[in-house]
């Protein structure tokens, strides 16, 4: 199948849908950052980056889940709607997000200039994927 690349309202909704996806990836990861950031610890970087990427993951799969609970799915469906439509969009965006904050500070740190680069870096890379998963499948995570 062919996918067209210039649907307006999919790529209004698709955009919707990575928003909420980057809202729980970014609570666990810049939280796991900070407590990491602001508490003395002996791990290493890419221990504290790997922890980030699995709490971002974690709340992330969390509000999904909610916000199809509340949107009458059963707790099952919700949980395995929300693992299996939107899992590879959330790990592409906790990969983006961190990369794009080690580049730029050359660690797991938070300033108040990193975070939105981080969030716009984070947003765009799983956007197309979450488009075309629409666009083909008319799937979407909400």
């Amino acid at each position: 199948m062919n996918t067209v690349w210039n649907n307006k309202i999919n790529w209004i909704k698709s955009a919707h849908n990575t928003k909420w996806c980057l809202i729980g990836c970014a609570i666990g990861d810049f939280g796991t950052i900070a407590y990491f950031q602001f508490n003395e610890h002996s791990l290493s970087t890419f221990s504290v980056m790997m922890l980030a990427t699995l709490n971002g993951l974690l709340t992330s799969i969390l509000l999904e889940t909610l916000i199809l609970f509340r949107s009458n799915f059963s707790l099952k469906d919700a949980l395995i709607t929300a693992l299996g439509m939107s899992f590879i969009s959330m790990l592409a965006m906790e990969i983006a997000m961190n990369i794009t904050d080690y580049l730029l500070t050359g660690g797991a740190v938070l300033n108040w200039w990193v975070i939105p680069i981080s969030l716009f870096i984070g947003f765009l890379t799983p956007w197309p994927y979450n488009y075309w998963r629409l666009q083909k499948h008319g799937k979407s995570c909400h």
